[in-house]
C-alpha cells in the first residue's frame, strides 16, 4: 500500500478519534475549517504577479485591479465560511438492512440566519460520493448519504463530512462530524434456500413429525366451505389448481423451530468459529436460518428459533420476524 496513503489513513483517524461521537452537531468557529483550493492557490500567485508587476511598472490601474481581485477573495473567504458556520445537523437514525444492502443515512440541516446558504455538500469520510443542497433562510433541508455494510452485526455509522466552497471555489471550509447512531445488519438471506425443516411435535404430543412431498411445512388438507381465507394456502392453490387450507388442528400438534443444527451446512458444530472455515460454515447456516425466517413469515407460519444457545418461542407477525432477525444479526458478537 503506498505509503502517503497510510499515513494518511491514520492520521484522519487519529482525527476522528479526538471528536465527540453525537447525533447533532452545530458548527461554530471551533468544528469549522478553511483553506484555499487549487484555484485558490492559483489566484494568489497571480495576485503577487500583478502586485509584483504594478509595482515594477508603476501602474495605477495595476493596483487597482489587483486590490480589487483580493478585496473580492478576502469576501469570498468571509462568505464562505459563514455559509457552513452555524448550521446544525441532526441525523435521522437508520432502519436495519441486510449485509449487503446499501444504508441510506439521512441528515437534516437546519438554518436560522434570515439569508439562504448555497453549495452545502455532504459525504461519508475519505469517499467522493456528494449529496449537494441549498438551504433556505430560517429553514431546513435533508440530505441523503449512503454506505455499504458488507458484514452481518451491529455498524457505528462513519464519519462524515459537510463542505462547501461557495461562492468562488478559491476556499474550501468543512467540517467533520461523527455520529453516535448505530445500524444494525442482518445476514444477507440465501438466494435459493431449501425447503422448511419439518415440524416438530409439541412437548407431550404423541403425534410423528410429518412432511408434504413439496418440502413444505406439514399441516396442508382440501379446502372446506367456510374456511377463512387466511388460511387457503394461494401458493400451493396456483400450483395445483386446487384450494387447500391449513389444517388449524393439524398445525396445533406440531411446531415449526428454525435451528441451526438443522440448516445442514458441515462445519458449525465440527469446526471452532474461529476458524477460518467455521466462520464461513457459520456465516452461511445463519444466511439460510435468516431466508427461512423470510419464508415462514412471508407464509404466515407460526415458527421459533434456535440459535447460539438463544431460543425464541414460536411466534408470528412483523415483531416476531424482525427480534429473530436481530438474533441472527447479533449471533457471536
Amino acid at each position: 500500500m503506498n505509503p502517503i496513503a497510510t499515513a494518511r489513513a491514520r492520521v484522519n483517524q487519529w482525527f476522528v478519534n479526538r471528536i465527540s461521537p453525537r447525533d447533532t452537531v452545530t458548527l461554530t468557529q471551533r468544528n469549522v475549517y478553511i483553506l484555499p483550493t487549487a484555484p485558490g492557490f492559483m489566484l494568489g500567485l497571480t495576485l503577487a504577479v500583478l502586485l509584483v508587476a504594478s509595482i515594477n511598472y508603476q501602474l495605477n490601474l495595476g493596483y487597482v485591479l489587483t486590490f480589487l481581485l483580493t478585496g473580492s477573495a478576502v469576501v469570498g473567504m468571509h462568505v464562505c465560511h459563514g455559509t457552513l458556520r452555524g448550521i446544525t445537523m441532526n441525523l435521522i437514525a437508520p432502519d436495519a438492512h441486510f449485509a449487503g444492502a446499501i444504508v441510506t443515512i439521512g441528515v437534516n440541516i437546519l438554518s436560522q440566519r434570515r439569508s439562504p446558504r448555497y453549495g452545502i455538500g455532504l459525504a461519508m469520510m475519505g469517499t467522493n460520493h456528494w449529496s449537494w443542497t441549498d438551504v433556505p433562510a430560517q429553514g431546513s433541508a435533508r440530505v441523503q448519504v449512503a454506505f455499504q455494510p458488507q458484514r452481518r452485526g451491529l455498524h457505528r455509522v462513519p464519519a462524515l463530512t459537510a463542505e462547501t466552497r461557495f461562492p468562488l471555489g478559491t476556499f474550501r471550509v468543512w467540517t467533520v462530524w461523527r455520529p453516535a447512531a448505530q445500524v444494525l445488519v442482518y445476514p444477507a438471506p440465501e438466494l435459493h434456500p431449501p425447503p422448511l425443516p419439518p415440524g416438530e411435535p409439541r412437548a407431550g404430543g404423541q403425534a410423528t413429525v410429518q412432511r408434504q412431498s413439496t418440502g413444505e411445512f406439514d399441516g396442508i388438507r382440501p379446502y372446506r366451505r367456510g374456511d377463512p381465507l387466511k388460511q387457503v394456502v394461494w401458493k400451493k392453490t396456483a400450483k395445483t389448481d386446487t384450494l387447500v387450507s391449513r389444517d388449524a388442528q393439524q398445525v396445533q400438534r406440531f411446531e415449526l423451530w428454525l435451528d441451526l443444527a438443522h440448516t445442514g451446512i458441515s462445519g458449525v458444530s465440527g469446526l471452532g468459529t474461529g476458524t477460518v472455515a467455521g466462520g464461513i460454515a457459520l456465516e452461511q447456516s445463519l444466511s439460510r436460518l435468516c431466508a427461512w425466517v423470510l419464508l415462514a413469515d412471508k407464509q404466515g407460519l407460526q415458527y421459533g428459533l434456535r440459535v447460539g444457545g438463544q431460543e425464541l418461542p414460536p411466534g408470528s407477525g412483523e415483531a416476531h420476524k424482525k427480534n429473530c432477525l436481530q438474533a441472527l444479526a447479533l449471533m457471536g458478537s
